[in-house]
This record gives C-alpha cells, structure tokens and sequence, in this order.
C-alpha cells in the first residue's frame, strides 16, 4: 500500500473522527453480536495508548511551566468527586455511579492534544497532562473506586491495577522510550500515530455500544439521566478548567480547559470491561463519547476563531 493511501486514509479516520465514532455506536447498537468482541478490549486499549504515547518527543516535557501543570493535576484529582455528585443528585444506579466515577478518574481523552493544536492552545502542556495522568491512573483509579463505591459494586483493586498496567502504563511507558531511543525513525510516522489511536477509539467505542444495546433501547428514563449527567461532567470540567486557569497564558488556558473537560471515554469503558464491572457501568462511557466529541469540536471551533 503506497504512502499516499495511508495518508489519505489516515486523514478520512482524523477529518471524520466524530462521524465514525457515531457509525460505530449505531452498528454496535443495531448488531449486539459485537459484543463478542469483548475480550478484545485491552489489547486495542494497549495499541491506542501506545500509538498515540509515540508522538511524545522528549523536547515536549521540557516547554512547559511547572506551576501551570500543578494547578492542572490537581484540579484533575478533583474529576471524579464532581463525577460522584453530579451521579448521586441524579439518583443514578451503584453500576451508572461506578461508570461515571471511573470516568472522572482516567487519563484526558487522547485527542485532546490534537483539539489543544486544533484550538491554538499550548499542545506541549497538553500532552504532558496526559502523560502525567496516564501513569497516575495506576494509583488514582483504584483509590477512587475504593473511596466513592465502596461496596456498593464488588470489583477487586487488583483487577484494576492489573488492566491498568496492561493497557495504559506498560504501552505508555515502552512507546515513550521508543521515542527517547529511536527519534529519526519513529517520527517519521508522526501524523499516523494519532489514526491509528483514533482507529482503536471507534473500535472499543462499537464493542461497548454493542455490550450495551438492550440497555439502551429499553433505557427511557435512565438513558436519560445518563446523558444528562454526561453532559454535565462534561461541560463542567469546560467551565471548571476555564476558571482556575484565569491567570495562565491563553494557549495554557485553552490546554487547561480542555484537559480537565475531556475525559477518555474508551480508556474508561475498557477498564471498566477488564475489571469486571457490571456491563450497565460502561453505558456513560457511550453516551459521555457522543457528548465529548461533540462539544470539544465546537469548542475548538469558537477557541480558534478570529479574536
């Protein structure tokens, strides 16, 4: 296959990413055998990780300012304690709250460096929050679980730490050294990485509309509720992100909002999947990736706007 095909393929998966992330919803929904697929949720969580960890050049973590970063971690740490209230005033389900609460816990969405660039942000800090927050997950998610759920949904840590490890913190961790080992040769196929990420994206995204197709059919009220608590966690962390940057440059304004607003949708829906949740907690992980992509395109729109 010439360079030129990949190209144009790679940039109809870019182009279109919220498209085919709602085709891949649809055919999940409309053809529940999908599901069968399940099984393959960490490994193609593991191949976006690692694709989209192996644009990190070095060069990146050292262009950033470290107070801007701090304020955003820990703004970041305070995501799923918004996600658990906004669940709780709703009066959503043990399984719905555990889906919500995992998805204020996890990384940025992948893409969010890439809206960062596309917003006239700064890409570099953006990129580094998601590394930070990737490798923290490995303490972050667990604790959060243990904290906001308790027994209320009987999942064990380790299952946790263990799907963590495997999908996100050991691609992560070898892509990066790729990178620092490697430079001339893995930069080549820089433009590639984020397709082949936005590729697994549509392909976990089907898996886990398909595991929730009966559930979102008869799901009336409570479907509801789930999109409105998407909708609120992620608007929310729009609003939120906005504020405590008040001070930042625009660029690491923009990088703020977007970085604590976007959530990973698939990495949560994954995790929830390997870890043995019930199969109704990866329902806010659909309809929070429908919200997201959404609203984070238009949000890039109106950021790069003429001022």
């Amino acid at each position: 296959m010439s360079d030129s095909v990949v190209t144009r393929a790679a940039a109809l998966v870019d182009d279109y990413l919220l498209l085919w992330v709602l085709l891949s919803v649809g055919i999940g929904l409309v053809v529940p055998s999908v599901a069968v697929l399940t099984p393959l949720s960490t490994p193609i969580l593991a191949v976006m990780i690692g694709a989209v960890s192996l644009t990190l050049a070095p060069e990146r973590f050292r262009q950033l300012r470290g107070r801007a970063l701090l304020i955003i971690l820990i703004v970041q740490t305070g995501m799923p304690l918004l996600a658990f209230v906004i669940a709780r005033i709703l009066g959503l389900s043990p399984a719905l709250t555990a889906g919500f609460v995992v998805l204020g816990a996890v990384t940025p969405e992948l893409v969010t460096p890439t809206m960062t660039e596309l917003s006239g942000g700064d890409t570099a800090l953006s990129t580094v929050v998601l590394v930070v927050v990737g490798l923290g997950t490995l303490v972050i998610v667990p604790g959060v679980v243990t904290v906001f759920l308790g027994e209320s949904v009987t999942v064990k840590p380790v299952l946790i730490v263990e799907q963590l490890l495997l999908a996100v913190v050991i691609p992560m961790s070898l892509a990066v050294a790729a990178r620092y080992r490697w430079p001339d040769h893995i930069s080549r196929y820089d433009e590639l990485y984020p397709s082949v990420s936005g590729l697994m994206v549509i392909l976990i995204i089907g898996i886990v509309a398909a595991a929730n197709a009966s559930l979102v059919r008869d799901g009336g009220d409570v479907l509801l509720l789930a999109a409105a608590a998407a909708v609120v966690l992620n608007c929310g962390g729009y609003v939120v992100g906005w504020l405590v940057s008040w001070n930042f440059t625009r660029g690491e304004r923009i990088a703020a909002t977007l970085s604590i607003g976007m959530r990973d949708f698939a990495v949560a829906a994954a995790l929830l999947v390997g870890a043995g949740f019930p199969t109704a907690a990866t329902l806010p992980a659909v309809v929070f990736g429908i919200v997201e992509m959404t609203t984070s395109a238009g949000l890039a729109k109106w950021f790069s706007r003429p001022r």
